[in-house]
């Protein structure tokens, strides 16, 4: 399998830097740590390697910790199994979401914002990934530059077709445990056929979403990315079914789909009870109501960064005092600021803060 590498990294690498694998149980993540490790060994490289793996809790598939487990064991190194300890992925969709209604009954927001992770602000990555392995990985290699390998591929996405073979990563960066560290992506050049190709060349049992399930992905057992196909072979697995009611119940109770252009909710309809359903149906109606209502506010009020930046007038005021008090009303919440007058002084308040906090 071709490797992709630099300079700066091969000098890493003859110097013996630390190499830490994430690793999930998909596809690229058990080829990349399977093709570095050879190359690595190619190198002479005689430094520390670790694979590392962030349990994302009950949204995970099950297979994939042990498969995980099965890749340590045939390539003979340690696994680091790391996870939020303010709770799992479920716990921080449910957290944001009564953030969420906290900051809309508190005028801190224009519109209710939903609870899920969205492709352009995936804190499901950044939080309970990133941030997690590359706070365990200073504390394990202190006093190193660390190269952390992670195995995306250009063709998997846009985004990723433009990203670098390797980069600065600023999380791995600590003064007070003096690392830094750097991001590898030794397989971004392979194709999905390539990966495929050499894990069967290395005989290792893939996944279960992949041997029993037919999905093309492994990620969350539902990812916010996920195609249908790929949402529709989670939902016929027994073990994901109760985090999919769980999913669909959040659905009903924020009115925010899942997916940006489907609900979770029609994926599986035959796994929810009569009263969910129900729900559902309701909550399509009040998302759309609550769409129909916040189109009503005017457009240079909504938000931008540094928000708000006008006060708005008394008849502009009075359209989003008469938005909110219906908002609240359609999600049964308490919302505060719900006349002309409180709008306009709560902005005020708000831009006096603003000016306080940059002085």
């Amino acid at each position: 399998m071709h490797i992709s590498t630099t300079p700066e990294l091969l000098q890493l690498i003859s110097q013996n830097a630390p190499v830490a694998i994430g690793v999930s149980g998909g596809k690229d993540s058990c080829a990349v740590a399977f093709a570095t490790l050879e190359y690595l060994d190619s190198c002479g490289h005689t430094g520390q390697r670790v694979l590392i793996h962030s349990d994302l809790g009950r949204v995970e598939w099950k297979d994939s910790l042990p498969t995980c487990e099965r890749l340590a064991d045939a390539l003979g190194l340690e696994l680091m199994v790391v996870r939020r300890q303010a709770g799992d992925m479920m716990d921080r969709w449910l957290t944001r979401w009564r953030n969420n209604l906290a900051r809309y009954a508190a005028l801190e927001c224009v519109k209710l914002i939903l609870p899920w992770s969205t492709p352009s602000m995936r804190f499901c990555t950044s939080e309970l990934k990133i941030d997690i392995i590359c706070r365990a990985l200073i504390k394990r290699f202190p006093g190193q530059c660390i190269i952390s390998v992670n195995g995306i591929r250009r063709d998997e996405s846009a985004n990723r077709a433009k990203a670098p073979i390797a980069r600065r990563q600023a999380k791995l960066h600590s003064t007070k445990h003096q690392t830094s560290g750097l991001d590898w992506h030794p397989i971004l050049d392979c194709t999905i056929e390539d990966v495929f190709e050499y894990l069967a060349g290395k005989g290792f049992p893939l996944h279960q979403a992949y041997t029993l399930y037919h999905s093309s992905r492994v990620s969350c057992s539902f990812c916010i990315l996920a195609n249908a196909s790929d949402l529709h072979a989670s939902a016929s697995c027994p073990d994901n079914h109760n985090i999919y009611r769980e999913l669909v119940m959040l659905e009903a109770a924020s009115t925010f789909s899942f997916h940006s252009t489907h609900w979770l909710a029609d994926i599986a309809p035959q796994l929810l009870d009569q009263s969910t359903r129900q729900l559902i149906a309701l909550a399509k109606d009040k998302a759309r109501r609550r769409q129909q209502l916040e189109a009503r506010i005017p457009p240079h009020l909504l938000y931008v960064k540094g928000w708000p930046i006008f006060v708005p007038t008394w008849n502009e005021a009075e359209i989003i005092a008469n938005v909110r008090r219906e908002i609240g009303e359609l999600l049964g919440m308490t919302v505060h600021y719900t006349t002309p007058a409180a709008i306009i002084d709560r902005h005020q308040e708000l831009m006096f803060m603003q000016d306080t906090r940059r002085r």
